[in-house]
């Protein structure tokens, strides 16, 4: 155990005045109604942990991996208290003795992309889905009017792929690829590029974060500018895959809602109802909320229903729905009755977890609703 890994703990933890504004809106205190189940609750932990490596029992360890880490509690403090790297650091301490065999597995298995390509492809043949929980489905690819390309271009910019989200997103990064062109940009989508190590990061694994992600830091090489469209992946890609490269990491309709000449693209009228559902990361690690309603608001008559924001996470938080199946299908169950109270003809998502994770739960209620991201919805749209 590293005893400079233990004191900025204890100095992380320290920062906490317990208040308690943030018991409330912690989706695992909602399912639970344990002060356990809250950040207050795995501060406390932290704080116990740093001052006596030998305290910490199996239950306070289950209580800590049973954050979804959506930082709804580090966004909403009035004290600033760094829960983001606090949880992570606590993991890190922890590795050893976290029982996380099963993400190990799923680690090992986005580091070979190949291999990971070929078994998502298998898990989406009709007899492997008719039984399968909750297998990554692939989306087809759209198929797009031809628009004008731009011969003066603005400029180069990346755009990462990720893993599952690689194929699980595959209709996104055409769509981006789309509307970035339009917007007069090269797109570079580098082939060697891979995982940007997140779940290593949530599972307290630094250095294996550090290798997964060094593909994707190579390939990037030379690029001012990488855009993410998955929202869980933003977060690991700035502070740590890319973290003093240079690079600057972009979420894409952060970016496009700040290009002064996306107001000049022309969308077509679409008369429909879409539930918009907000991932945690979009909201408290990218802060990109915002962006998203307004490049919506350009496509005319488009009936945007925001979900309600508590609870926000639908339970999917990278591996978590597949470690902690009771609470993940508790918060997913709210949020689809959430999304069924709008009654859409779409739901929208800006995250491939939370997307692949609520179009199986609808689909397993029978719901017709369909999934869909907001760049998807945006270059279909799209009239230049």
């Amino acid at each position: 155990m590293s005893a400079t890994r233990r004191a900025r703990i204890a100095e992380l933890a320290d920062e906490c005045v317990k208040c308690g504004l943030c018991v409330p809106l912690c989706p695992t205190y909602g399912v639970s109604r344990t002060e356990a189940e809250s950040p207050r609750g795995r501060i406390a932990f932290a704080a116990a942990l740093s001052v006596n490596p030998e305290s910490v029992s199996t239950s306070m360890i289950d209580h800590l991996d049973r954050c979804l880490a959506c930082m709804t509690c580090e966004r909403v403090c009035p004290s600033h208290v760094r829960y983001g790297e606090l949880i992570v650091k606590t993991r890190e301490e922890l590795a050893d003795r976290a029982n996380s065999r099963g993400s190990r597995a799923l680690e090992w298995l986005v580091r070979q992309p190949l291999l990971l390509r070929v078994v998502m492809r298998l898990a989406n043949l009709p007899i492997v889905r008719s039984i399968a929980r909750d297998v990554p489905k692939i989306p087809q690819m759209p198929q797009f009017a031809p628009v004008a390309t731009r011969e003066n271009k603005r400029g180069r910019v990346g755009l990462f792929l990720g893993c599952v989200a690689s194929l699980a997103d595959r209709d996104v990064h055409a769509s981006a690829t789309r509307l970035l062109e339009a917007l007069g940009y090269d797109v570079v989508i580098p082939s060697s590029q891979g995982c940007c190590g997140a779940l290593a990061v949530h599972n307290g694994d630094a250095d294996t974060a550090t290798s997964t992600g060094q593909s994707t830091r190579n390939a990037f090489a030379g690029i001012e500018t990488v855009l993410v469209s998955a929202s869980g992946c933003f977060g690991t890609l700035r502070d740590h895959t890319f973290a003093d490269s240079g690079i600057h990491v972009r979420e894409i309709h952060e970016f496009l809602a700040a290009d002064t000449e996306f107001a000049q693209l022309r969308f077509a009228t679409l008369r429909t109802k879409i539930a918009l559902h907000t991932p945690c990361t979009q909201a408290n690690v990218a802060r990109a909320d915002g962006a998203i309603k307004s490049l919506l608001s350009r496509i005319p008559e488009l009936d945007v229903v925001e979900l309600p924001t508590e609870p926000r996470c639908c339970g999917a938080a990278g591996d978590y729905f597949l470690r902690h199946l009771k609470t993940a299908d508790v918060l997913r169950d709210e949020k689809l009755d959430q999304i069924e109270a709008v009654a859409p003809e779409l739901l929208v998502t800006s995250n491939v977890g939370c997307r692949v994770f609520l179009d199986n739960g609808l689909r397993a209620r029978a719901d017709a609703v369909r999934v869909t991201h907001p760049i998807v919805l945006l270059a279909q749209q799209l009239e230049n």
